[in-house]
């Protein structure tokens, strides 16, 4: 967790200092994700959407009037839920997420977005509501495609819908990748 908050630190400290140039903004942003892991491996077990939360930083490097690049730095709580033999449980599979997102402008303060993503995995466990709690065996880290559409307005405030499917298995040996809906405000710091 150390390693993960330096991490943090650097990556904040490097964006604000780039933020200082012309066409590049820095900010915030927050939602909420519904997660749940699809795959062959997951039908069977008929699981169901996990709700939980999102947050991070964005950079949006405008390159021309219609084209930017906007990587993020994204902690997000992701996993699944479900119940086998009677018994409810919750996984929980938690990311530090790294999109770099190509924007399409295509309306003013409307953008098309499309890119990958790497997850790096911090949490990987399942509760039952027995109280029984496992270990996951998840990957560490995860390549997913993500894609979606921002509106900003003229003050800053802005709002993202983003949808990202896993390319990698989220678990060793278990064919289900990570399938995540994120709906987020945030805030560019113009």
């Amino acid at each position: 967790m150390k390693k993960l908050v330096l991490l943090f630190l650097i990556a904040f400290t490097g964006i604000t200092s780039i933020q200082a140039q012309d066409g590049v903004k820095f900010g915030v942003k927050a939602g909420a994700n519904f997660a749940n892991l699809i795959g062959d491996d997951a039908e069977p077990f008929d699981l169901k959407s996990r709700t939980n939360l999102h947050a991070g930083a964005v950079l949006n490097v405008g390159l021309n009037d219609w084209l930017a690049l906007q990587p993020e730095l994204v902690y997000s709580m992701q996993g699944y839920e479900g119940e086998a033999d009677g018994v409810s449980f919750d996984g929980q599979l938690d990311y530090v997420n790294v999109p770099v997102m190509v924007d399409f402008t295509v309306a003013e303060g409307f953008s098309l977005q499309v890119g990958p993503q790497i997850g790096i995995n911090v949490t990987a466990k399942e509760e039952a509501e027995n109280g029984g709690e496992i270990e996951l065996d998840a990957q560490s880290v995860v390549i997913e495609t993500a894609f979606g559409a921002q509106y900003e307005l003229p003050v800053g405030l802005f709002f993202q819908a983003r949808y990202a499917a896993g390319m990698t298995q989220a678990i060793n040996d278990v064919s289900a990748f990570n399938s995540v809906l994120s709906l987020s405000v945030g805030w560019f710091f113009n």
